[in-house]
């Protein structure tokens, strides 16, 4: 007879996780328990954890090879770090569900089944259908669970009670037809997953009661609005225009502002000179470029550490060439005739094509 380590896999069960270490034996446990009549595998993606969530699962995984880690280090996402669990495997479904022990794994079988013989192509665990519950989730994320669904009808397709699940599982079929199409931003991945699928999934949903977490606390972000934005402006424009750029230029946009406030200042405030003035405007404006995107559009690889510091020189280095092309284009084209506004707006246009495109390759290394 077959041992559980050796029967092919049905079911790969993919855990993103950052500082979960105390997570991980309890819930590895209660799949075990859902799971006994499954031939399964768990993979947790860690986020290069400093709590030593890898090392915990490398301790169940040299008993128990159906557990394993694959540790990220340079990178990090929810939605990325779900993608590379499922890409490591072969099975025929895979399951996504949080660390945090909110996620009852005693929902799998009844997931699964609603999935085996091609039934359904993705079955959610939903919060918002009957018999699903919030559980004591403050008012406040309430709200903005709420808000975020609203806005992520904008992009779906067909309707569903819970697109902001974090628990949910698909069939490889589903997964290897959207692949390709998928944003991999922020922490939504079901989403991403829903609204990139080239044609309406058949879909079915369970009702969940969100526990308490068990242990360690909520990776909710600052920047996590920003990146559901960016998911929801990527499956708008995103076929048109790197959804980064959109960032990118917003960011640069603000940025202006940043370079008159700090030259009104130093030019009016301080009384010096307009050079000086204006010297120092163009340094802070473009510090403050740089550390916001390093935040917002880069968030996944952003920079630390020595890090930030060299990757401040080479965004200097490479916005000040941003800046030669920007006068020199726009001088170009108003010796020859053309309307100042629109040769000014051609040099912006090529100065920031020129920024994002080499800030991207070199500074962040995407």
């Amino acid at each position: 007879m077959n041992s559980p380590n050796q029967i092919p896999v049905e079911l790969t069960v993919v855990v993103p996780t950052f500082r979960e270490r105390d997570n991980v034996v309890p819930l590895v446990d209660l799949v075990r328990e859902a799971l006994r009549d499954v031939a399964w595998e768990m993979v947790f993606v860690d986020d290069n954890s400093d709590d030593a969530t890898a090392e915990a699962v490398w301790a169940i995984g040299r008993t128990d090879r159906r557990v394993r880690c694959l540790k990220r280090v340079g990178r990090r996402g929810l939605a990325s770090a779900c993608i590379e669990g499922m890409l490591s495997s072969g099975a025929p479904y895979f399951a996504v569900m949080d660390a945090d022990l909110q996620h009852d794994p005693a929902l799998l079988p009844t997931m699964l089944e609603k999935a085996r013989g091609g039934q359904n192509d993705l079955v959610i665990a939903s919060r918002y259908m009957p018999g699903g519950s919030v559980g004591d989730l403050n008012p406040d994320r309430i709200r903005m669970s709420a808000t975020a669904t609203r806005l992520a009808r904008v992009v779906m397709r067909q309707p569903v009670s819970d697109p902001m699940s974090g628990y949910f599982l698909l069939t490889r079929d589903a997964f290897e037809a959207t692949q390709h199409r998928l944003s991999a931003l922020g922490f939504k991945i079901l989403l991403d997953l829903i609204a990139s699928s080239p044609a309406p999934l058949r879909l079915a949903e369970v009702p969940l009661r969100f526990d308490k977490r068990h242990s360690g606390e909520s990776k909710l972000a600052t920047n996590t609005v920003w990146e559901f934005l960016l998911l929801i402006a990527d499956k708008l424009v995103g076929r048109y225009v790197p959804v980064r750029f959109v960032a990118f230029a917003v960011i640069g946009a603000s940025g202006v502002l940043v370079h008159f406030a700090v030259l009104s200042a130093v030019y009016k405030g301080m009384q010096l000179s307009f050079a000086a003035a204006q010297a120092a405007a163009v340094a802070m404006a473009m510090i403050y470029n740089y550390a916001v995107n390093n935040v917002l559009t880069y968030g996944d690889v952003s920079l630390s550490g020595k890090r930030w510091w060299r990757g401040l020189a080479s965004f200097s280095a490479i916005c000040g060439l941003g800046a030669v092309a920007n006068v020199g284009i726009a001088s170009f084209l108003f010796n020859r005739d053309t309307l100042w506004p629109l040769a000014a707006v051609a040099g912006i246009a090529v100065g920031s094509v020129w920024n994002y495109a080499m800030t991207s390759r070199y500074t962040w290394k995407t």
